[in-house]
């Protein structure tokens, strides 16, 4: 019974910990946005809902300066202001920002948001039964090993969740009539745009996933699709 001690507290404090923050996201969520309001990026979102055979799809400003998306667990999906203000000053356009709205509705239909709660639970409990088991052994670097372990877990979980929802999103901007050009061209913004977006933003609802490397999955997605379509005539 003592050796199971360690992992019932480290999941029981991981819950715990995961519980706490989601409901103060939420609070913050609840607090801190509004709904859109924008003619032409509503337009292109009654388009991606009529490709999805839904009455609309709902887009919040979540008030805070980061530019990211993000789609909360219940579902809501959300554009920072500072997202908005990139838009505003031209540096983003309307189709940009409705690859971003695709993209956070493919986290939506697969369930991420609540999976990734579930990853970074299991993350923080192998964190602490790392933490305790190396500390034994290795005082020094147990704690930085066993950082390093549970941070690389979470990143490949996280890349996994990123790649779907960019096939969600290229085959909807697709079927809409968007396309996936806006897409690609965001991301090849990406780094100047998104500087210090991790502020005010939970881990859980976090990726970093490269550029480069999505625009690639992202081409090799639309031959593949246009070589089945080919084959079906």
């Amino acid at each position: 019974m003592a050796l199971w001690l360690p992992l019932i507290f480290a999941l029981g404090y991981a819950i715990v910990s995961m519980r706490f923050s989601v409901w103060r996201t939420q609070k913050m969520l609840d607090a801190q946005s509004h709904p859109l309001r924008d003619p032409k990026l509503e337009a292109l979102t009654a388009r991606m809902a009529q490709a999805l055979d839904i009455p609309q799809i709902k887009v919040h400003i979540f008030d805070i300066e980061p530019v990211n998306g993000l789609a909360a667990p219940d579902g809501r999906i959300f554009l920072t202001t500072g997202f908005m203000k990139k838009y505003g000053q031209g540096l983003v356009t309307e189709e940009e920002l409705a690859s971003v709205i695709a993209h956070e509705l493919g986290h939506v239909s697969m369930g991420h948001a609540k999976r990734r709660m579930i990853d970074v639970t299991g993350q923080n409990a192998v964190f602490m039964l790392l933490t305790t088991f190396l500390a034994r052994f290795v005082p020094l670097i147990g704690p930085w090993v066993a950082q390093m372990v549970s941070r690389t877990l979470m990143a490949h979980l996280s890349r996994r969740d990123e790649f779907e929802a960019d096939a969600y999103a290229s085959a909807l901007l697709i079927k809409s009539g968007i396309g996936t050009a806006p897409q690609k061209s965001l991301f090849r913004k990406l780094n100047a745009l998104t500087q210090n977006r991790a502020d005010g933003i939970p881990a859980w609802l976090m990726s970093h996933p490269k550029a480069e490397e999505r625009i690639g999955a992202i081409e090799a997605n639309e031959a593949r699709w246009l070589g089945q379509q080919r084959i079906s005539r």
